[in-house]
């Protein structure tokens, strides 16, 4: 198993919490609520652990709230691209 002791750093906790408070729009299906930060390019890939451009909000273990998605499970270590992102509507990525 990986070691993932950097998920309870105060670094990352740090990290976490500026990702999300700079946008809660989930990288995956592209609706708010997001409530966690995930790993753009996964670190069994050689993604930075620690890198902020390295990290994205996305929703965690309880889902998202609007289309009901486990984003995080479904990203799981595959990157990005190949993860079906939700096309909607509304582009919501576009921000406020």
């Amino acid at each position: 198993m990986a070691d993932r002791s950097e998920l309870t750093s105060y670094e990352y906790r740090k990290l976490r919490a500026r990702v999300l408070a700079e946008s809660d729009v989930c990288i995956v299906c592209g609706h708010g609520a997001a409530d966690t930060v995930d790993h753009i390019v996964p670190v069994t890939k050689g993604g930075a652990r620690l890198d902020p451009d390295n990290l994205a909000p996305i929703h965690g273990v309880h889902g998202c709230p609007v289309c009901l998605r486990k984003c995080n499970s479904e990203k799981s270590d595959k990157p990005l691209a190949a993860v079906t992102q939700l096309v909607t509507s509304v582009d919501w990525f576009a921000g406020p």
